[in-house]
């Protein structure tokens, strides 16, 4: 079972990469801009396996590494502003208009309202890293009204340490 598990991650992986490295290798850091900005706005796009394409590209000296960590930074910074600003006029309709189609239920959406309102900004650095928090956490701080400027510190924050691991390693 687990054996069949890796070959499907494998599979799944190579089969991500075949699509985005492409891309990345033809418009760079603008590329990976484009695809963590949407994606943090709350696109389904594959972030992950673009940065580690753009990553893994840098490293064969194909892209530059400071292009690559400045569109993913930049796109991730302003990508969840923008989904901070959605959320914050008129967040709440579209959420539970089209949560159920992310997975997110009114249930599920209600349990990260209240522990939103518990630990916000460190929700939005941790929200980073896990795939599904990463594309709504925007929405769902501007839709709580989240203060802006305790929203944006904490998501440079995230988006500097998630940009980092990707682009450098641990």
């Amino acid at each position: 079972l687990a054996a069949n598990h890796v070959k499907m991650m494998r599979a799944t992986l190579h089969s991500g990469w075949a699509h985005v490295e492409p891309f990345i290798d033809a418009y760079g850091g603008v590329a990976i801009f484009f695809m963590i900005y949407l994606e943090s706005v709350g696109m389904p796009l594959p972030g992950e396996t673009g940065m580690i394409a753009a990553s893994l590209l840098a490293a064969k000296q194909k892209l530059s590494i400071a292009s690559v960590f400045a569109g993913a930074l930049i796109g991730a910074i302003l990508g969840d502003l923008t989904g901070y600003l959605i959320g914050r006029f008129g967040g709440r309709a579209i959420l539970r208009t089209y949560g159920p189609y992310i997975k997110l239920t009114p249930q599920r959406l209600s349990t990260i309202e209240a522990q939103f309102r518990k630990t916000g900004p460190w929700i939005v650095v941790i929200a980073r890293f896990l795939p599904g928090l990463r594309q709504v956490n925007g929405l769902v701080a501007g839709s709580l009204a989240m203060p802006w400027h305790r929203f944006l510190a904490a998501q440079v924050v995230g988006a500097l340490l998630w940009t980092s691991l990707y682009c450098f390693g641990p």
